[in-house]
């Protein structure tokens, strides 16, 4: 029924941020027209939470296999790692800056993911 799934992410400055995406992460792309680049991203899932009154908001993380290995890298590049690691009980949780200020949450699951699961 579906083919994949499309995620929007807003920013200040697009254009720093798709260089980004593009240069720092490496994410492969197509032109969809006049600049506007559509990033190729990992495999992803979903899942549902319950939320509090008016805290229904989608969320964005990128799923790391070593969480610690990656932060290095990207340190490497010269991308700012907002938010220290920090221990959850369903993963290890950081972060890093995009170009226009926004903050890219990353972790490392230690629940079952539905990657590569048969389904």
């Amino acid at each position: 029924m579906f083919s994949g799934a499309h995620i929007t992410l807003y920013s200040r400055d697009a254009e720093a941020d798709r260089a980004f995406l593009r240069d720092v992460l490496g994410f492969p792309h197509v032109d969809a027209g006049r600049g506007w680049l559509v990033f190729r991203l990992p495999p992803a899932e979903i899942a549902v939470h319950p939320a509090e009154a008016g805290g229904t908001r989608p969320e964005v993380y990128l799923m790391c296999e070593d969480l610690t290995r990656t932060l290095a890298d990207l340190d490497d590049k010269g991308v700012e790692i907002s938010r220290a690691v920090t221990d959850e009980q369903w993963g290890r949780l950081a972060a890093v800056r995009l170009p226009s200020g926004t903050e890219l949450p990353l972790y490392e699951p230690r629940h079952p993911t539905a990657l590569g699961h048969p389904g």
